[in-house]
């Protein structure tokens, strides 16, 4: 059996930034999480007055003009000022300044993003203006900004970054994906340190009306924006689009040491499998995403009865918070009833291609804060989800070892193990 995460050398987080719906800024972030707030709203970047669904989890309060210069505004998706903010706050965050890196220290400084919809909202403006106009505003990018590619390319130029610039898009798993391919790298000693993480902004009128039309969406609480994501309960009906961007400095443990760096946790372990079983839905028995998580323990040495706390994926549809619950029991065994688990998109909605770093962002919150933020909304939880979900308000903890459960379209399954060092 090959290895799914070889790592001859050990690879730490040092630096986190986020913009997120429910605050700019990890501590704005975490502060957040810990009291519970929602943030999603009735949409205001578009009109929404004939949509049967009026609600998401939009970025406000946000400096857009101030990531970019005036003449790329027009140029670029919205998941580039996003991916730029945290970026920069990630690398500040880890003391690092690319500005003063030697050339071979930018060529091992590498750049993995995941994100599922990339630019398809520009892609969606784009073509708007050609055909229905005024046709003088779209950019002369539209091509090369609408191709996921572009995106890490934004930060590998916005930094002088000369390692690989990769982006990995496997629908929800994306970003998980992305953080372990970067990590992976780091191991095997082909780059020193990576920005890696999620990104997605995929609250535009056409990828809402693609949504709806999978009936995937609930419009059940466009008058109570707040309490629509609702993961496990049992009046959920669907999924709350929302974006953000959750940016991560990884970097070899020794040469993190050495610099004196902060290190909020090892990356330990990761697996991923697939149900291959439909482009949309799960394969009822949780076989796969169960053998995901185990394979990340598995990876990470470590056994059920060591985690502290696990950060779901919990979409808040009726089947797949069943099926996520049904695999836990069986990737943690006896363990599972009595292990603390919070679902981050109660509280930020679905980002899609970011919720695993945005998961990942929550579970370092827990370590570090020592508090487990809740899975809000749960007034009333479903029989079939009987875990230990912190319904509704955060609880003190000590977390040493997190587990982050992601599950995507095309039954995709990927787990992290983090582990504090």
């Amino acid at each position: 059996m090959f290895s799914h995460f070889q790592k001859p050398r050990r690879v730490v987080i040092t630096g986190l930034g986020c913009v997120t719906p429910i605050g700019i800024g990890r501590t704005a972030f975490w502060n957040a999480l810990i009291k519970g707030e929602s943030g999603v709203r009735r949409i205001e970047s578009f009109d929404v007055s004939d949509s049967p669904v009026k609600i998401a989890a939009e970025v406000r309060d946000f400096d857009w003009e101030a990531q970019l210069n005036p003449k790329d505004r027009k140029h670029v998706p919205r998941t580039v000022p996003l991916a730029l903010a945290a970026a920069r706050e990630a690398l500040e965050d880890a003391a690092l300044s690319p500005n003063d890196f030697s050339l071979a220290e930018r060529r091992a400084f590498g750049v993995v993003l995941g994100t599922g919809g990339g630019g398809l909202a520009f892609t969606e403006q784009q073509y708007a203006y050609w055909f229905v106009g005024p046709a003088n505003k779209a950019s002369v990018y539209v091509i090369p900004s609408s191709t996921h590619g572009g995106l890490s390319s934004e930060l590998s130029m916005a930094f002088g970054l000369r390692g690989l610039s990769h982006i990995v898009s496997t629908g929800c798993t994306s970003s998980t994906d992305a953080i372990a391919y970067a990590a992976q790298h780091i191991a095997l000693g082909r780059h020193d340190v990576m920005l890696t993480g999620g990104v997605d902004a995929p609250i535009a009128p056409g990828i809402l009306a693609g949504f709806n039309l999978m009936t995937v969406l609930t419009n059940d609480f466009n008058d109570e924006p707040q309490r629509a994501s609702r993961p496990f309960s049992l009046n959920r009906s669907g999924i709350v689009l929302g974006e953000g961007a959750w940016i991560y400095v990884l970097e070899e443990l020794e040469r993190a040491k050495t610099r004196g760096a902060k290190i909020y946790a090892e990356i330990a372990g990761y697996g991923a499998t697939c149900d291959a079983y439909h482009r949309v839905r799960l394969e009822e028995s949780g076989d796969e995403p169960a053998r995901a998580m185990k394979l990340a323990l598995e990876d990470a040495g470590r056994n059920p009865a060591e985690v502290d706390y696990v950060n779901l994926h919990g979409t808040s549809t009726v089947l797949n918070d069943r099926i996520e619950t049904s695999a836990l029991k069986l990737a943690l065994n006896g363990r599972a009833i009595m292990t603390p688990m919070s679902a981050t998109k109660s509280q930020i909605g679905h980002p899609q291609g970011a919720s695993g770093a945005a998961g990942l962002g929550a579970a370092l919150c827990a370590m570090h804060m020592g508090i487990i933020p809740p899975t809000i909304n749960l007034d009333e939880p479903d029989p079939h989800c009987d875990l230990d979900y912190v319904a509704n308000q955060a609880r003190k903890a000590d977390v040493r070892i997190a587990l982050c459960n992601c599950i995507g379209f095309g039954s995709k399954n990927s787990a992290l193990v983090i582990e504090r060092i």
